[in-house]
């Protein structure tokens, strides 16, 4: 059960972890925002307080010298932006040991997020939506400057209009040795063709993803589908995309700047003047331009955590102003295992290969041992800790256990005294007729009770009882089933296996979410209870989350059409060797409905 309060909400403010630094570029960090396919993002603040989000190099990128060329050039055109509809890049390093750079932090959900959350936009705030995108393309064009990754995960929804945000970080990321592999830069389902079909891209791929995203935050799901990377892509460049849900008044709109040609997409000055032509009203960007609801989730952002009052850790040698700094742990023993249940000695962690990176020896007190198979709780390399664990508390002081003891006695002393004095439950009851009466007098009889039937013949069949799995770890391209007990993750073709519930990773096309194929999934909102009455009564559904939807706790339900229904509870993402993994605790209500017929 998840709980409301005042205090900024532990799924949007992550604490640093055991590798997070405590200082990037002379900026003491705060929180972890997010983790992206090029990096990771975190919380800090200006010297005059001002909050701000700073993007923090991969290594696998930073030690590419091709990257940090393309990088620093790309860092100083996005300085030049400075437009209303953009998060302007206040400060940078392209020349440190891991590069970064700073914007100004938005407060509000992306668009990814918030129709996850809440669905599909009005008319009106679409139209709003299309025009500040439109105003803030013609300010990345216009300092030479194409987006490429254009998409509701790079839209910020605040409360005075969107915000467009990465602008032109991915074209940093094109001919370096990682993308050399075969790694695309960009999300498929929001690519132009001729950028998933030859890699070309111009001004008019951004028209493109602009129709993109306006039909999305219409009907709440891409125009061209959902699915494998290879199979969204071959619509893209083939197939026509399924306007029949879009709104007829923004088809003219969408229609044309999913053109096929680019030539035939139309100019942004021309989208802004089609936004106004169809809104029955005159478009104003203000505090309404969004639903209530989604203005919810802006004010959950406006509750940021206190800047670090300490100094931070300070290393052997004091590094330069722009050197990244290394967050040091606490003082004292950190048990990498915490989660309920798990037994080191089950599973010993494994070494790493000498030569590999993180190679170290296993903590004082942890025998090295067999890895464990693959999936299911599966530990964390030696030198790693799984995401968001924290050390276990100290043990209590004797004077705790004294306290309980002389709790639990004069429990039994109020016991005993109760059990010497007259029942009083005849007292309390006389004026209820019999429970098992089944007379016609006294007060009607009860709606539904037949003349001699059973007690609770007619009542509906009870719920069945929970089954609750904590630290379930799902390694990428692997599944579960929620019949299995426990469920236990299993290799294949996630996309195909017919999977409740699977983690899917394509290194191809850099294409990562959580999703099933045997039924549906429903993402919960801060307000909600994870319950079965919760899950019954939800109407939204998705096939597949993005990791940039949820973060540590964030709750979705499962609902199989085998009948069984589930609240998964999300604590991140990890790596083992070569792959990753995410970390899940369920709690199932087999046979909770009927089953879907094939």
């Amino acid at each position: 059960m998840r709980t409301v309060t005042s205090t900024p909400s532990a799924n949007l403010f992550r604490p640093l972890e055991q590798g997070d630094p405590a200082v990037v570029g002379g900026y003491r960090l705060a929180a972890v925002l997010g983790t992206g396919g090029m990096g990771k993002v975190y919380l800090s603040y200006t010297p005059g307080g001002r909050p701000i989000a700073i993007k923090v190099i991969r290594d696998e990128f930073s030690e590419d010298p091709e990257f940090r060329r393309r990088f620093q050039r790309e860092v100083q055109a996005a300085q030049r932006v400075q437009g209303l509809y953009t998060a302007p890049v206040i400060d940078s390093d392209t020349e440190g040991s891991r590069p970064w750079l700073a914007t100004a932090y938005v407060p509000g959900p992306s668009l990814a997020h918030a129709v996850a959350q809440h669905g599909a936009l009005p008319l009106r705030s679409v139209l709003l939506l299309s025009v500040g995108v439109a105003e803030a393309l013609h300010v990345i064009h216009g300092a030479g400057i194409v987006h490429r990754d254009l998409k509701p995960a790079n839209v910020l929804l605040a409360s005075d209009g969107p915000r467009v945000i990465d602008f032109g970080i991915a074209r940093a990321a094109e001919t370096t040795a990682l993308t050399g592999t075969g790694v695309s830069v960009g999300t498929p389902a929001f690519m132009a063709p001729e950028q998933a079909a030859a890699g070309t891209v111009g001004p008019a791929t951004d028209i493109f993803a602009l129709g993109q995203i306006a039909a999305f935050a219409a009907i709440g799901s891409p125009a061209y589908g959902e699915g494998s990377s290879h199979a969204v892509l071959y619509r893209i460049v083939h197939e026509d995309p399924d306007l029949s849900r879009v709104p007829e008044e923004l088809l003219p709109l969408v229609t044309r700047c999913l053109t096929r040609d680019p030539d035939g997409r139309p100019s942004l000055t021309e989208i802004i003047e089609l936004c106004h032509e169809i809104s029955p009203e005159p478009l104003r960007q203000g505090e309404d331009w969004l639903p209530q609801s989604v203005h919810g989730s802006i004010t959950e952002r406006l509750r940021l955590p206190e800047p670090a009052k300490t100094p931070p850790p300070q290393p052997a040698v004091a590094p330069t102003p722009t050197e990244f700094s290394p967050h040091q742990p606490a003082p004292g023993p950190v048990h990498p295992y915490p989660q309920q249940g798990f037994s080191p000695a089950a599973a010993a962690p494994t070494q790493s290969a000498p030569g590999m990176p993180g190679a170290m020896p296993p903590p004082p007190g942890h025998p090295m041992g067999p890895t464990p198979p693959p999936g299911y709780r599966t530990p964390p390399p030696v030198g790693h800790h799984a995401p968001y664990m924290h050390p276990q508390p100290p043990k209590r002081k004797r004077t705790g256990l004294i306290v309980a003891a002389s709790v639990v006695g004069a429990i039994v002393a109020l016991a005993v005294i109760g059990s010497l004095l007259p029942d009083g439950s005849d007292k309390d009851n006389e004026s209820k007729p019999p429970a098992s009466s089944s007379t016609g007098g006294g007060g009607g009889g009860g709606k539904g009770a037949g003349d001699g039937a059973p007690a609770g013949a007619n009542k509906e069949r009870a719920d069945p009882e929970p089954a609750t799995y904590e630290g379930i770890d799902v390694t990428q391209n692997y599944g579960v089933m929620l019949a299995d007990n426990p469920p236990r993750p299993e290799d294949g073709d996630v996309l195909y296996a017919d999977q409740d519930l699977y983690y899917y990773v394509d290194t191809l096309f850099s294409d990562t979410y959580i999703g099933s194929d045997n039924g549906k999934l429903v993402p919960l909102n801060n307000a909600q209870e994870g319950s079965l009455e919760t899950c019954r009564a939800e109407t939204r559904y998705t096939e597949k989350i993005t990791l940039d939807q949820i973060g540590d706790g964030s709750q979705f339900c499962v609902l199989s059409d085998a009948g069984h229904i589930a609240v998964a509870t999300y604590h991140g993402k990890g790596e083992s060797g070569d792959a990753t993994y995410v970390t899940f605790d369920l709690t199932i209500w087999r046979n909770a409905e009927e089953p879907k017929a094939d």
